[in-house]
């Protein structure tokens, strides 16, 4: 299974292909729709939330809303290209207006000219935003489905705004009643962290916070010790590194195990009722590069968004110039669509994993294959 994406931030759409996926399997597309709208939401986005509304349009690859094992395009219009398409036509545009040349630091703006030449950062920022993970999002919804067919379900939440954190332990059912305004569980963690958020608002400034996510129903064995390049780990970390503003991931009880002792930090196994149990996480559900049966446990620290409207000390790209970093609309905090975009890209490349192990050209045949496994 392969997925990749194309598009630019104000450009006419962002499309993605899904390859490899097999045929039977019942899309629902509003679920799609949902998700999209999800991404959208949250408290401290900016402006151009409320310029797009995104929906998906699938292209290929389905009949009456069923896959055929053909691949599937999909496509997220962008509908403030109306109000760009004299800058950004594909056919022929004014390349001189809407110029950027105060590179913003915290973005690809000033590596991304040194990278593929040029003197206009909109070249490397249209494809750079956070507005491609839009069809992350469709795409990764399309693969969560795939999972959901087996049982497999991913959920997630914010952990912490700022410096205000939830240290609570919820169980994935009680994910599913995180609040609609950020994403948080805590009512009175989420007040203060709507207030954190009013501040950065009142100072120009942004600011990011931890997320987590949870894998439920996944069997054991997913991922190889056998090449580096096979660990469930690092490919689930690979693909939340991938998402824009990540940076850092861990597993299970992550850094703070390096600060325990071995008889603390791992999960002692026994054996109950037919099967091996563990008492414990800490592991997070991966151990030696595979999942082993338990909950997946994840999390990923994103960082302040780059785009403030102070704008921050920089150097003008063509005069050399020092100079104050240009603005374009951004979000104070996007932690709850943060959160929303690691569930695709989560799902995304479990998906992947999943389909290597499993193969097969029909539903059929997965949800066969995927029932004999151990648990």
């Amino acid at each position: 299974m392969r997925v990749t994406t194309a598009g630019e931030s104000h450009g006419k759409a962002l499309v993605a292909i899904i390859e490899g996926m097999p045929a039977g399997l019942q899309l629902d597309i509003a679920a799609i729709d949902e998700q999209l709208k999800l991404r959208q939401s949250g408290y401290g986005r900016g402006a151009r939330q409320k310029l797009e509304c995104d929906k998906v349009e699938m292209l290929t690859g389905l009949r009456n809303g069923v896959t055929i094992g053909s691949p599937i395009a999909l496509a997220v219009y962008n509908r403030d290209y109306e109000n760009w398409k004299a800058y950004m036509a594909p056919e022929g545009c004014d390349t001189q207006a809407r110029k950027v040349t105060r590179v913003r630091p915290g973005h690809a703006d000033l590596t991304g000219l040194k990278k593929f030449g040029g003197e206009d950062a909109r070249n490397i920022l249209e494809r750079a935003s956070a507005r491609e993970t839009a069809v992350r999002v469709a795409a990764g919804t399309v693969l969560r489905q795939y999972l959901s067919a087996l049982g497999v379900e991913v959920a997630g939440f914010v952990r912490s705004v700022g410096n205000i954190k939830d240290e609570g332990k919820y169980s994935f059912d009680d994910i599913k009643k995180k609040s609609e305004t950020l994403g948080m569980l805590d009512k009175n963690v989420e007040e203060r962290a709507v207030k954190y958020i009013e501040e950065c608002k009142a100072a120009g400034d942004t600011c990011g916070g931890v997320l987590e996510l949870r894998v439920k129903g996944l069997k054991s064995g997913f991922g190889s010790f056998m090449t580096y390049a096979e660990k469930l780990d690092a490919r689930l970390a690979f693909a939340l590194m991938s998402v824009q503003a990540i940076k850092g991931v861990e597993f299970g009880d992550g850094f703070a195990l390096s600060a325990k002792k071995g008889s603390e930090a791992h999960d002692e196994i026994y054996y109950a009722g037919d099967k091996f149990t563990r008492n414990t996480n800490r592991a997070g559900g991966i151990e030696g590069g595979m999942s082993n049966g338990e909950e997946l446990v994840v999390r990923a620290a994103m960082k302040p968004i780059p785009t403030l409207m102070r704008g921050l000390n920089t150097v003008d790209y063509v005069s050399k110039q020092p100079a104050r970093a240009d603005t374009e609309r951004s979000d104070v905090c996007a932690i709850t669509a943060c959160e929303v975009v690691l569930e695709s890209a989560l799902a995304t490349e479990l998906a992947r994993v999943v389909s290597e192990r499993l193969g097969g050209d029909t539903m059929t045949e997965v949800l066969d294959r995927y029932g004999r496994l151990p648990q």
